[in-house]
């Protein structure tokens, strides 16, 4: 057996070996604590700035707050639209141990229906466990009576609280107001496109249709905020600051809210529209349009069983019949006598032979009059007086539509009134160029005539009816119709005071209508007076014992064509082809504090004398109260021996 090798161990070589390991060891250490307090010196050093943003970022939350929507006044300072208190019942499902059970239970006490429940637990899915979800957006006071009571048994159920727009005179309103409704995604892309999204990123509703529309800006408000902390599941855990929101400016319109409650009275069971101005100012005074519809619906979101019912309606309630075009039959012989006066057509003692009748030269067919047997030798009083078709066919002719159009024109027909109003409809004045745009058709001489009586293609809303007149009584100074009277904004002073500055609503006057000879504006203004006054004028009856001195001009205009030997007959004819009845009136005839336009559809038994005067006589009785005004330059006598006249077809 050979013997055992013995390994000496060499010290020193194990000791070089462990030095080296253990000074690289010490070297990557070393050098992992200075990469590690290089990133802190980073962190806290150098881009302590950008992370201290960060971190509050994630800390502090700005929450917007939603300003108070302004008030709409009537000029005596009656309140059109409001912000009233809506409560809703909520939910904040972390509070609450069995959800469904407790939603089934509050739902059987409160009498929500199954659909609503529905919708709860299908918004509930997309919202955080500590987020209020709305169960019930509008409970009455019974409901939050009664929830009140039996809260206690509902931990993580409550009643909340918002403000929401509210019009306490309902449909009386709407077509002048608009209403207040939910922003969709059109909306808030419009918004966004104009830079406005962030003042909205509260707001419940924006404005839609008339002055809610049109002064959005100045209703609306600015937006506040509430600074907050959050924590990293991002509920608040205090309050840090709060800057309030800006409430938006009242509104004080020149609306008179009796007069449109009048006005409502005198077109019940009627479709049609009322418009009254103040010719000294352009404010309107009433402007109503019958049927119309609440606009509470709106607020809160409408169904869509309501508003099909709404947009089905034969009735059309949607529409506001103030801004939509009628034909104006008589109602423009007015300012079509006017014409002929300017042009030296006509005199006021130039008179005619009215047969009943009025024939182009080697033509068949015969304009009639609405009298069969005519009305003798007529000059042109008389032919507004008694609304002689024939003459104004004659003076038609003889003018041409170029004339006729461009007058018309000057008067505002057939263009916006600048009402501040984005509904308005521009009517149709009819011309040469007009019909070859429009129909690729050249004018016929039997459509002239036709204009003349304010029939054929011309069309005029009520509203430009009434700025036509205005200008016609002011002589020719043009006003701009509106609704806005002033805008109130809260002023808060640095001592905490506060006051409502009123800022009053001046409209820039428009260029003046100036004649050649402003004699003419009196020919045709007593003319009308004398329609109202004069013992058997066509608007005599409708205005006889009024305590004040009016003006007018009745109309009746065909809506069915009718032919050449045919007799019009209102009970065998549809309902929606029946004559439409117009009337324009002003008061007193001195100095005109008033005028009105009445446009009534598809009337069952006579023309503007019988159905529109009559509306405009209780809104004028309305203004003028007890008031007793006479005219300093006029003394109509009845004449007795005048022939009464009835109805269109036998008169306006």
């Amino acid at each position: 057996m050979s013997p055992r090798r013995v390994v000496i161990r060499n010290q020193s070589a194990e000791a070089n070996l462990f030095a080296r390991r253990t000074f690289i060891a010490f070297a990557i250490v070393l050098l992992v604590l200075l990469i590690l307090f290089g990133n802190v010196f980073n962190l806290q050093v150098e881009s302590f700035e950008k992370y201290q943003t960060r971190s509050n970022s994630n800390r502090i939350k700005l929450l917007p707050v939603a300003p108070n929507r302004g008030l709409i006044y009537d000029r005596n300072g009656v309140l059109l639209a409001d912000n009233k208190p809506v409560y809703s019942l909520e939910v904040i499902a972390e509070n609450v141990n069995d959800i469904k059970a407790s939603v089934e239970h509050v739902s059987q006490l409160l009498n929500i229906s199954p659909e609503r429940q529905a919708k709860f637990f299908k918004s509930m899915k997309s919202k955080r466990r500590f987020k209020p979800v709305e169960l019930h957006s509008r409970l009455s006071d019974q409901q939050v009576a009664l929830f009140s009571v039996n809260k206690h048994k509902f931990p993580g159920i409550f009643v909340n609280a918002r403000l929401k727009r509210y019009y306490p005179f309902s449909d009386l309103t709407t077509h002048n107001l608009g209403y207040v409704a939910r922003i969709n995604r059109k909306d808030a892309k419009k918004l966004e496109q104009e830079g406005k999204s962030d003042n909205y990123a509260a707001t419940y509703g924006i404005g839609r249709l008339g002055i809610e529309r049109y002064y959005e800006d100045m209703l609306h408000g600015t937006i506040g905020h509430q600074e907050v902390e959050i924590n990293n599941q991002g509920r608040v855990i205090r309050t840090l600051n709060y800057t309030p929101p800006v409430p938006g400016k009242d509104l004080t319109l020149t609306l008179d809210i009796e007069l449109q409650m009048i006005a409502k009275r005198a077109l019940s069971g009627k479709r049609g529209a009322v418009v009254a101005m103040d010719p000294r100012t352009g404010g309107i005074l009433a402007m109503y349009s019958n049927p119309s519809f609440d606009g509470n619906l709106f607020v809160h979101g409408i169904s869509s069983k309501n508003y099909n019912k709404l947009l089905n309606s034969k009735d059309l309630p949607l529409i506001n019949r103030s801004l939509q075009g009628y034909p104006p039959a008589s109602t423009v012989k007015p300012f079509l006598a006017l014409t002929g006066l300017e042009e030296k057509i006509i005199t006021p003692e130039t008179k005619i032979h009215d047969p009943g009748w009025y024939q182009l030269e080697g033509l068949p067919n015969k304009y009639r009059d609405w009298k069969p047997w005519g009305h003798g030798m007529v000059n042109l009083t008389k032919a507004i007086e008694q609304s002689c078709n024939i003459y104004f066919y004659d003076l038609a002719f003889k003018l041409g539509i170029t004339k006729i159009s461009n007058m018309m024109e000057k008067f505002g027909f057939g263009d916006y009134t600048g009402i501040d109003i984005h509904e308005e409809s521009k009517a149709i004045m009819p011309s040469v160029a007009w019909k070859r745009e429009r129909y690729n058709k050249p004018w016929y001489t039997g459509e002239t005539l036709s204009v003349g009586i304010g029939q054929s293609y011309w069309t005029v809303t009520p509203l430009q009816l009434t700025q036509a007149l205005t200008t016609l009584v002011n002589h020719g100074e043009r006003k701009v119709p509106h609704l806005l009277k002033a805008n109130s904004e809260l002023i808060i002073e640095s001592s905490g005071n506060a006051y409502h500055q009123i800022t009053p609503t001046i409209y820039e006057p428009r260029a003046p209508l100036k004649l050649k000879d402003d004699k003419n504006w009196n020919v045709v203004l007593e003319a009308m007076h004398s329609t109202v006054q004069k013992f058997g004028a066509t608007a005599y009856k409708p205005f006889k014992g009024s305590t004040y001195d009016a003006s007018g001009k009745t109309g009746s205009a065909q809506v069915a064509r009718i032919k050449q030997d045919e007799k019009y007959d209102a009970k065998a004819t549809s309902e929606n082809q029946r004559d439409n009845a117009m009337f324009i009136a002003f008061a007193p005839f001195d100095k005109p504090e008033i005028v009105v336009a009445v446009a009534i559809e598809n009337v069952a038994k006579g023309g503007g004398a019988t159905n529109a005067a009559p509306v405009a006589r209780q809104v004028m009785d309305q203004y003028f109260g007890d008031r007793v005004i006479t005219s300093q330059t006029h003394n109509v006598k009845a004449n007795k021996n005048a022939v009464t006249v009835t109805t269109h077809h036998e008169a306006d």
